[in-house]
């Protein structure tokens, strides 16, 4: 893997399969190989791709060259210190096998097991305890980085923290991330006490999960429900169990993935504004007021990826979500994406709580509230109606989800996250030839 020769020409999708990119694979490599791949300056630059797992064209470098998977697999658990060493390319659903057993948790786990480490870093990721425990950055001790120029570097927040939090939320754009040493949780169970509650409206699932004391919350949300019952939904609450459960548990401690179903792949997509609000319906009608139960960690953080490929079961035009989140006290941003998005056949939609920033410049969570809605992208009123939603999200100080986004403008990005120039100094400064480049940086102007 020394030249543009080798590897393969492939047509690499987002996960909501919604605009195909041809590049050039290549992967895994050794440190030597990538080394000179960067210095050799690809006219179409170089971007790391973990499982392509990003909606959209985040991962996705059009006729440029795509490592994927960059590095062979690596972990190295340290117990006794609570660290876990691992290459960019393992998943999460590898880490979990390896730490679980041991008593240990990756403190932020996102909603699929299939992201890998450089994926997870390079999104800044989040989960149903960001409130409490924050995104993936508070739990990054260093980060293994090749930049432009070849050279590897070990990032930390005493060791260049300009270049730290740069990398992490930074998309791929600062430089090829080979591993990184994440802080660990202990656990003493893998089952978690979880309390599921229906809720009538909008005001209700946003007290509950205001209020909510447990240490993971989240609430799915009828995004088809209009008038007093706009908003209504469920909210999830989860604790981890403080000691294992005998009857249920017997064996050690483990990450049970269970058994996958298949998803059809349709050719035509069978969610429409109708089949969306009875779904939605259905699924809330049919949850009790208040349900307490045990849950493990898969079903719990990683349900739906108990449907191998269900991305494919929407038809060929695929998916769209839209994430945004607004900061607290804004929250009538959310009452306003609801309406809008009624006649476009919302087919899940999840609200969770924000706790404080990481402090990285392209991070994504802020104090406050995130809510993500997962749409047809065949729908041809959407456009409109997501780019009127985009001025509505900048104008209440809030973002849109880079990893989620398929189709954000430019000029809308940037009444988004505002001035970046301590972020393109930093960038500059690793990779002043620009090698680092995406079908994302392009279309909102961060390469």
């Amino acid at each position: 893997m020394t030249s543009l020769t080798d590897g393969t020409d492939q047509l690499l999708y987002g996960w909501g399969r919604t605009a195909p990119a041809s590049s050039r694979v290549l992967g895994p490599a050794r440190l030597e190989q990538l080394q000179q791949l960067v210095t050799s300056r690809p006219a179409r630059g170089v971007l790391a791709r973990g499982s392509g797992c990003s909606y959209g064209d985040a991962a996705q470098n059009t006729a440029g060259c795509v490592l994927a998977p960059v590095t062979d697999t690596v972990v190295d658990l340290r117990p006794a210190a609570g660290t876990l060493y691992a290459s960019a390319s393992v998943t999460f659903a590898a880490l979990l096998s390896a730490v679980v057993p041991h008593g240990l948790l990756l403190p932020v786990l996102p909603g699929t097991r299939h992201l890998t480490v450089g994926g997870a870093i390079a999104a800044d990721v989040h989960g149903k305890n960001h409130r409490r425990d924050g995104s993936i950055a508070a739990w990054i001790e260093e980060i293994e980085l090749l930049d432009g120029q070849g050279e590897l570097r070990f990032l930390s927040r005493t060791r260049d923290p300009e270049a730290f939090f740069a990398t992490i939320g930074g998309m791929g754009l600062t430089g090829i991330i080979l591993a990184a040493t994440l802080r660990l949780a202990p656990v003493r169970s893998s089952l978690l006490n979880v309390t599921a509650r229906r809720l009538a409206g909008l005001d209700a699932v946003l007290a509950a999960l205001e209020e909510a004391a447990s240490l993971y919350s989240v609430a799915w949300i009828d995004t088809t429900a209009g008038g007093r019952q706009l908003g209504r939904g469920i909210v999830e609450l989860g604790d981890h169990l403080p000691q294992p459960e005998p009857m249920a548990e017997p064996a050690r401690l483990g990450y049970r993935q269970g058994r996958l179903l298949p998803a059809p792949r349709l050719p035509f997509c069978p969610v429409t504004p109708w089949s969306a609000r009875a779904f939605n319906s259905l699924w809330y009608r049919k949850a009790p007021a208040v349900r307490r139960g045990l849950a493990g960690l898969a079903e719990f953080f990683h349900r739906l990826d108990a449907i191998s490929g269900w991305n494919h079961a929407l038809g060929p035009a695929g998916i769209v979500q839209y994430q945004f989140a607004v900061p607290a006290g804004e929250d009538r941003v959310i009452v306003q994406a609801l309406r809008a998005l009624r006649d476009c056949a919302p087919f899940l939609g999840t609200l969770k709580r924000f706790g404080p920033a990481s402090g990285a410049p392209l991070s994504f969570p802020l104090p406050g509230w995130s809510l993500a809605v997962d749409l047809p992208a065949a729908n041809p009123r959407l456009g409109a109606v997501l780019a009127a939603l985009d001025q509505r999200v900048a104008a209440a100080g809030g973002r849109v989800y880079l990893a989620k986004d398929a189709r954000l403008s430019r000029p809308a990005f940037e009444g988004m996250y505002g001035d970046l120039a301590a972020w393109r100094a930093t960038r500059a400064r690793l990779d002043p030839a620009g090698v680092f480049r995406s079908d994302l940086g392009r279309r909102v102007g961060l390469c």
